[in-house]
């Protein structure tokens, strides 16, 4: 066991990933919070489902230690409450895996206040909050593993603005933490998943994905390895690495993860780069004449070109 007396914490742990990362920890030794309020995909109340109390039920039939909690990770004084009652349980909080998340998808024309804010306050709200109460215990410890989801919707989505900028958000914060707290032993890295849950399969997602196929926007490669059925299992593995000591010098980084597949991002390198000579002032013409053919040399598309109507 890599992980045998360690204490975690996994939010949005019900369902999905969340459920698959939290059963491996708890196989791993570790004693996991499982924490899920059972709300719908998009926020909708929860009706009395318990996945949270499931989930615990099913790693203590497997020999393992955990307990349910039930609170909102955008609610502050909640999430301190979570993480407090870690460490006046076991005496600290070695381990926080933020998961938790939701939905709200319309076009940015469409999309209302509510939606955008309440996306941006669980996932990015939720990510700050949970961090920020186990980072201060993780700090007395001189220990500590952060891992934060985000998405590779942070390079942009369709009809998933607020969910992009949140995804965006977590891994600047993913990154600051890292820098932050790296001299007291804690990591902070991120994970943007590809797995098959509630949150990523349904009839609207899958039209999106075709769309991306036609719009040039995804090719046929990416739209096959995405049709392809990925368990949310296979997330996991590397979750649990990133909170091993076996990992300590990995802290920072962002991370794609899927069915077979891992691949990093980095951030902060210079692609191509237009220089004047002495440092001198650019003026229109010469970004218009020089431009094209130097930095934005084939750089892929981020959207499809205008097409004029008619």
């Amino acid at each position: 066991m890599h992980l045998k007396g360690k204490t975690a914490i996994v939010t949005g742990a019900g369902r999905g990933i969340g459920k698959e990362v939290a059963l491996l920890l708890a196989k791993q030794g570790a004693i996991v919070t499982v924490n899920d309020p059972g709300v719908g995909r998009n926020g909708e109340e929860n009706t009395g489902d318990a996945p949270a109390d499931e989930v615990v039920a099913e790693i203590e039939a497997a020999g393992g230690k955990a307990v349910a909690n039930y609170d909102s990770v955008a609610d502050y004084a909640a999430a301190g409450r979570m993480v407090q009652k870690v460490v006046d349980d076991h005496g600290k909080i070695d381990i926080l895996v933020n998961v938790a998340g939701l939905l709200r998808e319309r076009m940015i024309w469409n999309m209302t206040e509510e939606d955008f804010d309440l996306v941006v306050s669980v996932h990015l709200k939720g990510h700050w909050a949970m961090a920020h109460h186990a980072i201060k215990h993780m700090r007395t410890a001189k220990s500590g593993r952060i891992v934060n989801f985000s998405s590779d919707a942070f390079k942009g989505s369709v009809g998933q603005c607020n969910y992009s900028a949140a995804k965006a958000g977590i891994i600047g914060l993913t990154r600051s933490i890292a820098k932050e707290t790296s001299r007291y032993g804690i990591t902070a890295n991120a994970i943007c998943p590809s797995a098959d849950t509630r949150m990523t399969v349904n009839d609207a997602v899958i039209a999106n994905r075709q769309r991306k196929l036609e719009s040039g926007l995804m090719t046929q490669e990416q739209f096959d390895r995405a049709s392809r059925p990925r368990g949310p299992e296979h997330i996991a593995p590397m979750v649990a690495y990133l909170c091993t000591d076996a990992a300590l010098d990995i802290n920072g980084h962002v991370f794609h993860v899927e069915r077979g597949r891992i691949h990093n991002y980095y951030f902060g390198e210079e692609l191509k780069a237009l220089h004047k000579g002495g440092d001198g002032l650019f003026n229109i013409e010469e970004l218009i004449e020089d431009i094209p053919g130097t930095i934005m040399s084939e750089v892929p598309r981020v959207a499809p070109p205008y097409e004029a109507e008619g």
